[in-house]
């Protein structure tokens, strides 16, 4: 493989704890380091006035392969995926046939190796079908390359069935990721049970939906030793769950979807679906507490939850339409907002989309070590983008942020030492 340089960027690794104006040396699909003039590249890439970091790690990415292609596919939400600078990413298990045997996992891999984008990883399902009853095969699909174990949005039938679910997760050494929520409470619920639901008639979903859930969940943990990450947290209490479950020992970790770092119930406008998310979209306090609870590590990492959707699943009345975002392109600029409004520095945030969900999911990812897989996104925070199809790499059109301008772009995506992005001239 060639031998590329990236000159004149600003070098953030969160990992390493650099920060430095510096050049980043690859060879042979690794980094090699930060290095001086006696480094002969085949390649050299300008990063003058760009920020030079490890690829993103997004732990919740919806790729609708296999079973719903009329939404996207594995090729064309990766090469979303490059384009918002992520070279790794987590593949729930709530695709359709779910992810609970090898074959399925085979055939996820085969897709990802054909797009030539290997790094995804696929989440076992925490039941078979998810259907919330009986266990699945845990060893076998974490043999088959699986990373953890999930429940996606899937209730569970009781109690018992999440601690055995635990202590099976357990003693394979398996992250169980749990979307805490209980359905008795959600029911059909599409927005935050507050005044915005009441004003336009949607059916609400109680913060305690999911606060309920996750200490039921906190406590099994305790009482199982399980390894727990909590996906995709929404609300005040769950932060404060969290918060305490950590400074009493409980080896518990947590990600924010980063619209819920924006987006409240406020912004909601009762006609607009791309504005139906779950969960959902909350009031100004639950905001805050998201926002604190990242800056102050209560909560760990941010992702995407990428769900991309067709016209047809958008279209209807706002509660009879599939929740979800197509948030892969809007990663990053909106990453760099939150920084911006809430006083992080730089690299606390991009260590939020690198070494916390790399180290969270035990990958060999989220660095620029020597040695490591080159990995790299190079990308020009204060580059002004509108939001419009032809900006566009993802098949869902289903986004918030439709028309908006936007602060931060990648400009290229290095994957295993390839450059597999270039942002287009112009």
């Amino acid at each position: 493989m060639s031998k590329i340089l990236i000159k004149n960027g600003r070098v953030i690794d969160p990992a390493n704890r650099i920060d430095a104006q510096a050049d980043l040396a690859i060879a042979d699909g690794k980094i090699v380091g930060l290095v001086g003039d006696d480094f002969s590249a085949d390649q050299i890439i300008d990063a003058a006035n760009q920020i030079v970091c490890p690829g993103f790690v997004d732990m919740s990415v919806r790729l609708r392969e296999p079973g719903q292609t009329q939404k996207g596919n594995i090729l064309g939400e990766s090469r979303a995926a490059l384009a918002a600078g992520v070279t790794s990413l987590c593949l729930p298990p709530d695709t359709q046939p779910v992810i609970d045997t090898p074959a399925v996992v085979e055939f996820i891999k085969d897709k990802a190796e054909k797009a030539e984008y290997p790094q995804i990883h696929p989440v076992a399902a925490l039941t078979q079908r998810l259907a919330g009853s009986e266990l699945s095969t845990m060893f076998a699909l974490k043999q088959a390359g699986c990373i953890a174990v999930g429940n996606a949005s899937a209730p569970l039938a009781n109690l018992l069935i999440l601690r055995r679910a635990m202590e099976y997760a357990g003693s394979h050494g398996l992250l169980l990721m749990y979307r805490a929520n209980e359905a008795s409470l959600s029911g059909k619920g599409c927005a935050h049970e507050g005044a915005v639901a009441s004003r336009y008639g949607l059916p609400g979903i109680p913060e305690a939906a999911e606060s309920i859930a996750l200490a039921q969940c906190l406590e099994l943990a305790e009482l199982t030793g399980c390894r727990v990450h909590i996906s995709q947290v929404s609300c005040r209490q769950s932060v404060i769950k969290i918060q305490q479950a950590k400074k009493y020992g409980l080896n518990v970790t947590a990600d924010v979807a980063v619209h819920q770092l924006h987006l409240t119930e406020n912004d909601i406008t009762p006609f607009d679906s791309n504005y139906h998310v779950i969960p959902p979209l909350r009031n100004d306090i639950d905001r805050q507490y998201l926002r604190d609870g990242l800056a102050n590590g209560t909560l760990d990492a941010i992702c995407s939850d990428h769900q991309p959707h067709d016209l047809d699943a958008k279209l209807g009345a706002f509660p009879e339409t599939e929740p979800g975002i197509a948030a892969l392109e809007t990663l990053l600029p909106l990453t760099l907002a939150y920084a911006r409004q809430h006083g992080l520095s730089l690299a606390r945030a991009i260590a939020s989309l690198t070494e916390k969900p790399a180290g969270i999911l035990s990958l060999n990812a989220g660095s620029l070590t020597p040695g490591c897989p080159a990995d790299v996104c190079v990308f020009d925070p204060e580059y002004l983008w509108r939001v419009e199809r032809g900006q566009w790499l993802s098949a869902g059109c289903n986004t918030p942020y439709w028309g908006q301008t936007l602060t931060g772009r990648v400009t290229h995506t290095l994957l295993g030492g390839r450059l597999a992005y270039r942002l287009p001239p112009g």
